[in-house]
């Protein structure tokens, strides 16, 4: 079987490192890459660490806005979609790429598989859940993490295809966290101590491009007394030097970091403040507590389990959780036992099988 997968960003070089482990083993595999994210730290250095194969096709397309961007991605797309006539367009997550794959495949009538199907945050305002949306109901296959990503596509009306898998990204952890204690010295050349530092992500737009917002988070995080390890996303640097933001001498601002490296700062972190999907998941399945700097998250079950909290950018309750954090006694295992990808590549090859 030819499958085509698309990726541009990062979280999406993390799931398909595990996902073309499996599937190259029996099947070939074409893959894109749209350039979404595009300069070393965001991009090339998950492809070495997690020993991802190079991309067949670079479409090169960077930063722009959204519809710029995703319609740039389509019209590169489709001569290859058309030159490689795969079986099927394997796309993840929730980013233009995803929904630039899945709108290029469904216009020229290739079955498109989902990866991370069914997440809903309910907020329109969020591009991430346009896009999920729209590629939820234009996918032939959809591959969910959980059983509350089932339940939210049943009430949409999508009961085809639908399959409950568990969640990739604890495949690669469990393939990795070994590696990054050896080989992660990141802890050494910050001065670190384990247990001892906060760990803070932001990038959503909705935070970073709100100068209020921003400012509110920056000074919270300054007015913690404790360490705040800040790997800073591109985008909220420029953000941040555009509004000329003055931030306290605790927050330690480092450039984005690789996968092993922010691997190990989330093990040793005593807890995590973030607006990250993929890092809420991460710190619930190292058992670090974690603060959702959001109003709401498609990762729900994180939050019903005690060990998330979702405070939004208000000062007063952010400083509280992180004083107050109570820790639950136990954690439940959530999205599946760590072989999800093995479940995608059995179903996808099934599926895919029988349809021809």
């Amino acid at each position: 079987m030819k499958i085509l997968t698309v990726v541009g960003a990062r979280p999406q070089f993390v799931k398909a490192s595990e996902i073309s482990h499996v599937l190259r083993q029996a099947n070939t595999e074409v893959l894109v890459h749209t350039g979404q994210h595009y300069d070393d730290r965001m991009s090339d250095v998950f492809f070495r660490e997690l020993e991802i194969p190079q991309p067949d096709y670079n479409l090169g397309v960077g930063s722009a806005g959204h519809s710029v961007q995703t319609g740039e991605m389509m019209i590169r797309m489709e001569p290859i979609f058309e030159q490689e006539k795969p079986d099927c367009v394997l796309v993840y997550g929730d980013t233009n790429s995803t929904l630039a794959g899945s709108l290029v495949a469904s216009k020229l009538h290739i079955p498109v598989a989902h990866i991370e199907a069914g997440l809903r945050s309910f907020n329109r305002k969020m591009p991430e859940e346009i896009n999920r949306v729209l590629t939820d109901h234009i996918s032939q296959w959809l591959f969910c993490p959980s059983p509350k990503a089932m339940d939210n596509l049943k009430s949409e009306g999508i009961t085809k295809g639908v399959h409950v898998v568990g969640d990739v990204m604890y495949d690669v952890i469990l393939r990795h966290i070994g590696s990054a204690e050896k080989k992660s010295n990141i802890l050494d050349l910050l001065n670190l101590e384990p247990g001892k530092y906060l760990l803070a992500t932001v990038h959503r737009a909705a935070n970073v491009d709100n100068a209020e917002r921003l400012f509110n988070i920056l000074e919270t995080f300054s007015l913690l007394d404790e360490t705040v390890v800040f790997p800073i996303h591109p985008r909220t640097f420029k953000a941040i030097q555009s509004a000329v933001f003055s931030t306290g001498k605790n927050i330690k601002f480092i450039e984005p970091v690789g996968y092993l490296n922010m691997l190990w700062l989330e093990k040793n972190a005593r807890m995590i403040l973030t607006d990250s999907g993929g890092v809420q998941k991460e710190a619930y399945w190292l058992g670090i507590p974690c603060i959702t700097l959001r109003e709401e998250t498609e990762w729900k079950e994180t939050v019903q389990a005690g060990w998330n909290i979702v405070t939004g950018v208000e000062r007063a309750k952010i400083m509280d959780t992180v004083l107050n954090f109570p820790i639950p006694d136990s954690r439940p295992a959530l999205f599946g036992n760590g072989d999800a990808s093995q479940k995608i590549i059995k179903r996808l090859m099934s599926e895919i099988c029988s349809s021809l």
